[in-house]
């Protein structure tokens, strides 16, 4: 169906044409929506239509306004204000739109079809020497997100996540094992098996700058003394023995990472998040080796006097880029090379979205001319969505010291807020303990993921966990309490055997809360669009907070099933009903689920 807005430009076009003798191409024509200190639905700006008519613009305004009106039955009145021609939709226009839309649980979404566009979306991408922490939530959550907005906006979506399992990182966890470990799993010590892991990374780090500052007092430079240190070099061999396949440091690569693989999928389970395909840094790293070799037959990269080799993107703006040691070990843009290719070989997208920090901007400019120079234009799909930090009261995270907020940590924190919160508030006194418990966890869940969508992705955020459990203000669990109020509704309309009206007679006249509902939905798909092109959950988090405030306004004001007039009650009840679906959906686009009840 023709959306109002480009009706109205078409029919402002004809109206230039038969008015004032002249063409202006609909697109030209600026339709928005009318602004909030004045009266209409929508405006059309006729300041540049000045130049075709000759008139002022007022007079422009008036003339048009009067065309409109007369060829548009959805119009009711208008009012022209200045260069500004205020259009005010009639009641049956907004009545005939929800009749069309009030059954549609998923409204807004387009659907997906075997040519629609296919978008792999890599999320999380973890290293398997530490656990998941704050930033890593950030990451999911906005991954999983954007995976389901695009969804939603019509094309195939493939999720996937590399697992960094590889690299020197890895080895300092493991040698630090060996070292200091005594034989401890995670069964014999009850740690998490990635916390476990993790422990071993930050007990290497402290050795390692033990000896880094005893090399510095005996007259080493602090750079000399980073390369000369014994465990780094300790370390180091561990890299060449695994990518030898040495059996016995294969052995126990394999036992740690299966004890970080268990500790992940616990925290991925809590969060919510999945993915359609996990890919391992260990399986993908030699294919990007392969491409390297290929690069430097053909002439695309160069090799060093010390066997390193090298791609020159001076040309570019940049500068050399290093994709192999001179020992032959690989480096991330070797591995992201192959990986890359082996996704395109694969599925064929139309768009490949790298969810990685904005200290990655670099990294990901690079791999795209990389790739260019290798001779694969389909690099042009590759696109990194980069996102801002987030940040702790006391700066920025520092996982080798251990200083970062663990997401299981943060999780059991938000849980225990909330039944605090819930307590205060006495929410859940009369709910069974089983209940209690999962109406926390949503809840909790719910202000997490909520305080962090509702961020643009490219800002830097401040994180407060007593700040996101507010059932008051732009928050996951007024959103959630809100849809929980409405549910609460149609119970007792059940009960009162109160039906809700389809099918309303288009001559029903709105209250003005009822009418401000309806344009806000009108606007929805164009939204939900805008946030599929722009890789921003935050427009769709904040369309609801500002659905849910206008809604709580019409709660207050305008009776439901209280409202002796049986039509107006049973539409209220249809709006409401429609709007709680409408909640539940956009809120699954998010990964928040809504308690049944709060």
């Amino acid at each position: 169906m023709e959306r109002i807005e480009n009706r109205i430009a078409r029919i402002t076009s004809l109206a230039i044409r038969e008015l004032y003798n002249s063409g202006e191409n609909p697109e030209n024509i600026q339709v928005k929506s009318t602004r909030k200190d004045q009266k209409g639905d929508y405006t059309v700006v006729t300041f540049p239509l000045t130049r075709i008519s000759r008139k002022k613009p007022e007079e422009t305004g008036t003339e048009i306004g009067n065309y409109l009106k007369t060829h548009l039955p959805e119009i009711s009145d208008f009012e022209v204000v200045k260069g500004f021609l205020n259009l005010i939709l009639a009641d049956k226009f907004w009545v005939d739109f929800f009749n069309g839309i009030a059954g549609d649980l998923e409204y807004g979404h387009k659907p997906v079809h075997f040519d629609s566009p296919v978008v792999v979306v890599e999320y999380s991408s973890p290293n398997t020497n530490k656990p998941l922490h704050l930033g890593h939530i950030r990451n999911n959550l906005l991954g999983f997100a954007v995976s389901k907005i695009i969804s939603a906006a019509g094309n195939h979506v493939i999720m996937v996540n590399l697992v960094n399992d590889r690299g020197i990182h890895i080895c300092k966890s493991m040698l630090a094992w060996q070292k200091w470990g005594y034989g401890i799993t995670p069964e014999s010590s009850g740690i998490k098996g990635d916390k476990l892991v993790g422990e071993f990374y930050i007990r290497f780090d402290k050795e390692y700058k033990i000896e880094i500052k005893e090399l510095i007092s005996k007259g080493l430079s602090e750079e000399q003394a980073k390369v000369e240190a014994p465990i780094m070099k300790e370390a180091q061999d561990m890299l060449l023995k695994w990518e030898n396949s040495d059996p016995e440091t294969i052995e126990l690569w394999s036992r740690m990472n299966s004890w970080v693989y268990e500790g992940f999928d616990k925290t991925y389970q809590q969060l919510g998040v999945s993915f359609d395909k996990f890919y391992h840094e260990s399986e993908t790293y030699k294919l990007g080796k392969d491409l390297v070799t290929a690069g430097l037959d053909n002439g695309a990269l160069f090799r060093k006097k010390d066997g390193s080799v090298w791609a020159d993107l001076t040309s570019d703006g940049l500068d050399q880029k290093l994709l192999l040691r001179s020992d032959g070990t690989s480096v991330y843009m070797t591995q992201d090379l192959g990986t890359a290719h082996q996704r395109f070989e694969e599925f064929q997208f139309d768009r490949h979205i790298y969810v990685v920090g904005n200290e990655q901007d670099y990294h990901f400019k690079v791999l795209k001319l990389v790739l260019k120079k290798l001779g694969f234009d389909w690099a042009d799909k590759l696109y990194h969505l980069s996102y801002g930090m987030v940040e702790l009261p006391h700066g920025r995270m520092k996982s080798r010291e251990g200083a970062v907020v663990d997401a299981d940590d943060l999780i059991l924190e938000m849980i225990d807020t909330a039944r605090k919160v819930s307590a205060e508030l006495g929410k859940l006194e009369d709910f069974p303990v089983e209940e209690k418990e999962l109406v926390n966890y949503r809840i909790a869940l719910g202000a997490l993921k909520y305080y962090i969508l509702k961020v643009d992705p490219q800002k830097t955020m401040m994180f407060n966990p007593e700040e996101s459990i507010d059932f008051n203000g732009n928050t996951g669990p007024f959103i959630q309490y809100t849809c929980v109020r409405i549910r609460s509704v149609e119970r007792k309309a059940i009960e009162m055997s109160v039906k809700s009206g389809f099918g309303l007679t288009s001559d029903l006249e709105l209250d003005p809360r009822e009418s401000t509902l309806l344009k806000r939905i009108y606007q929805y798909p164009d939204i939900l669009e805008e946030a599929g092109r722009s890789l921003s959950p935050a427009l769709v988090a904040n369309y609801f907070y500002e659905l849910v405030k206008e809604y709580n306004h019409f709660y207050q004001v305008c009776p439901i099933l209280k409202e002796p007039d049986t039509e107006k009650r049973d539409f209220r009840l249809a709006l409401s009903k429609f709007i709680a679906n409408h909640i539940q959906d956009g809120m699954g686009l998010m990964g928040i689920e809504i308690p049944e009840r709060m």
